[in-house]
């Protein structure tokens, strides 16, 4: 536990890193390690998702935040980006992102979507950018380098809407759902209520489950789908 209280430690450096920008440099730098550079950065990652808190703390990247500091992040994210859990046997703190990763991780706890089912949308929206409204609308949505392509049941600020898309992107691509499920593609839901797919065998969400697009600034207007 040398390594946990030596994070703990950091609490007095706080004022170097705290404040808004501090947490946002701490959200950012966690989001990175949880979904992608973990095997970069020598830390272990179970096929669960989830490392342990204190061997966080000790990465030379982290030694500047503690443990009060990483539960504040995962506390007041308004995209509830992460989840922290004890270890079952021991007690030990974990944490893990909620979703958006690159890296393989085997058990998200992701709830399956059924067609029919009360939880299942009939529409949900993925936001984009312009700039790639060319390719998206001939080739479709791709999961690029991550497990899932990220959706949302509305646009940012819109009731119930917590997470999903960046709130800069200036493009909505609408899905329908029920289409896709009944050609097979599957759906997910995330801990902190993202829909999630891996999209079809080449992890892409095809054109033709495209409901509408819409060009969302600097004024909200639909565009073709042809």
């Amino acid at each position: 536990m040398d390594s946990g209280s030596g994070g703990r430690g950091g609490r007095g450096k706080r004022g170097s890193r705290g404040g808004e920008d501090g947490d946002v440099r701490l959200s950012k730098s966690l989001s990175y390690a949880l979904r992608h550079g973990a095997n970069q950065m020598g830390l272990q990652m179970g096929s669960d998702g989830f490392m342990f808190v204190e061997e966080l703390l000790a990465h030379p990247q982290f030694r500047a935040y503690s443990l009060e500091d990483v539960e504040r992040i995962v506390a007041t994210n308004d995209k509830k980006r992460f989840k922290l859990s004890a270890h079952p046997e021991d007690g030990r703190l974990l944490i893990r992102a909620s979703q958006g990763h690159s890296l393989p991780v085997m058990d998200l706890e992701l709830k399956p979507v059924l067609a029919g089912s009360p939880d299942c949308p009939a529409e949900a929206v993925h936001g984009s950018y312009l700039r790639n409204w060319s390719s998206i609308q001939q080739e479709g949505l791709s999961r690029m380098k991550r497990t899932h392509i990220h959706l949302a049941l509305g646009l940012p600020g819109e009731e119930g809407v917590v997470s999903g898309m960046r709130k800069d992107c200036d493009l909505a691509v609408y899905i329908d759902v029920f289409k896709a499920l009944a050609d097979g593609v599957e759906f997910f839901w995330s801990d902190n209520g993202v829909l999630l797919t891996a999209g079809d065998a080449q992890g892409k969400l095809l054109p033709k489950y495209f409901s509408r697009a819409l060009k969302l600034r600097p004024t909200r207007s639909i565009l073709s789908l042809q």
